[in-house]
């Protein structure tokens, strides 16, 4: 991993996405079969949680991966949104702002 990818920021992601689709993938997939593989990307997630901190073990040769599972998720999400349109830097940065308006008091008894 070279020291620029260690501070790759959202959009950075979604124009490395973006321009590896365009020219190693070539085009992009249909928005539906994009949500197909983020499902199954997210049970790939799951897989890794349910053998790494879950009752289920690896199959022999099998090794944990949980960083390259959720790279994979990423990935996928920064695809879809570039081809909805979704600036997610701006997406996430509304997403905190309504958490934190929402749950300011929500866990502070728990």
């Amino acid at each position: 991993m070279n020291e620029a990818s260690k501070d790759l920021t959202i959009s950075q992601l979604q124009s490395l996405v973006d321009e590896w689709i365009k020219t190693i993938g070539v085009k992009y997939f249909s928005p539906l079969t994009n949500m197909a593989i983020l499902t199954e990307e997210t049970g790939e997630v799951a897989r890794q949680m349910a053998r790494i901190y879950g009752d289920q073990t690896f199959k022999p040769g099998e090794e944990p991966n949980l960083a390259d599972e959720l790279a994979d998720l990423l990935w996928v999400v920064a695809a879809i949104a570039n081809q909805t349109g979704i600036d997610l830097t701006e997406a996430i940065a509304r997403n905190i702002e309504k958490k934190t308006i929402r749950d300011a008091h929500r866990f502070q008894n728990q």
